[in-house]
């Protein structure tokens, strides 16, 4: 069966998440991205050798673009982040979303898809995101539907993130649409780049993982805490916890990075772990490769970018902070299976 082929205007667009993840659903995409990190747009160009690039969001005009089917983007989200400072549509990142809006008016795409973290929902009482509804409706022409999609339906992770489809109102009415998606989507699917939705993770890796070990004992730790953002100021944690880092890796010097959250299901990327080897308990960090697969990432996907045309090796910073920032593959893919009938 031949593949459908997609011009896609990915914009914040990272390392690539969405564009990954609409291939591995079996598109043929031709993508034009924006993206103003440095790093993420050398491993964006890596990657995806005939991408095109086209700036800051804040530069990019619909009418210097061919044909664009499909607009993703994941917006800053720090201002909406349960996390941050909770400034809303009021904050300056966040804010950025309008500029996303504006591109969906002057390219009309087939379809756009918005992926942003749960405090979305609740920032300033649930009125941002009545806004940025009101806004998406101001369009004309599109459907809304949007539903809280979680990373461990395929990956030992839990990182929940809104996913938000707009689809053209002359779409046939006899289709079922987007969502609702169960966590059974997440059960044996053929979508997933690695299978790891296990909670031996880091065991299985262990041999070649080279990680950095910060903390060793004999005994089971009976009172383990972590510097977080709560009230208590800490975070109590237990023996095959893996934690989170809400908006990315900020390690202090002792290897543990702050704001760390655990089991208690709140969201973020993997940073560290305590696992048992051998009756001897230890903390250590992830390395990279682990940060990738649990985002369904190839293995070493940051590990090099391409600036202006010099390929360079990438910082283990670099690939940590990436690796938070990006969305999850296998849910981007199991979105883009679901809007393939937008398509055809």
């Amino acid at each position: 069966m031949s593949k459908l082929e997609i011009n896609q205007l990915d914009l914040f667009s990272g390392i690539g998440g969405f564009h990954l993840g609409f291939e591995r659903a079996g598109y043929k995409v031709n993508s034009y991205f924006s993206e103003i990190d440095k790093h993420a747009v050398a491993v964006y160009k890596q990657q995806f050798k005939d991408s095109t690039y086209v700036g800051s969001v804040t530069d990019v005009r619909g009418a210097d673009l061919p044909t664009i089917d499909l607009i993703t983007f994941g917006s800053p989200c720090q201002d909406f982040s349960l996390a941050g400072k909770r400034k809303g549509m009021e904050g300056e990142r966040s804010s950025l979303i309008l500029e996303a809006i504006r591109l969906i008016n002057e390219c009309r795409p087939r379809a756009f898809v918005w992926e942003n973290v749960k405090g979305t929902f609740s920032s300033n009482d649930g009125e941002d995101f009545a806004a940025i509804l009101q806004a998406f409706a101001n369009i004309g022409g599109y459907r809304l539907e949007w539903q809280l999609l979680n990373t461990s339906w395929f990956l030992p992770q839990n990182r929940e993130r809104i996913y938000l489809v707009g689809y053209s109102t002359k779409t046939k009415r006899n289709w079922r649409g987007v969502f609702p998606i169960g966590e059974s989507a997440g059960k044996n699917t053929k979508l997933s780049g690695h299978n790891l939705k296990t909670n031996t993770l880091l065991q299985r890796y262990e041999a070649g993982a080279n990680g950095s070990y910060i903390s060793e004992c004999k005994q089971p730790p009976q009172e383990i805490k972590v510097k977080s953002a709560t009230s208590k100021g800490y975070e109590d944690i237990e023996i095959g916890d893996i934690r989170y880092d809400e908006g990315g890796f900020r390690p202090r010097k002792n290897g543990i990075a702050p704001a760390l959250v655990g089991s208690n299901n709140k969201s973020g990327t993997p940073n560290c772990s305590i696992l048992k080897d051998n009756n001897t308990y230890r903390i250590r960090r992830l390395t990279p490769i682990e940060c990738e697969r649990l985002q369904g990432f190839p293995d070493n996907h940051t590990e090099y970018g391409n600036y202006d045309g010099e390929v360079k090796k990438m910082s283990n910073t670099q690939r940590y902070k990436q690796c938070g920032n990006a969305v999850t593959v296998d849910i981007v893919a199991l979105v883009a299976e679901a809007v393939k009938p937008l398509f055809k």
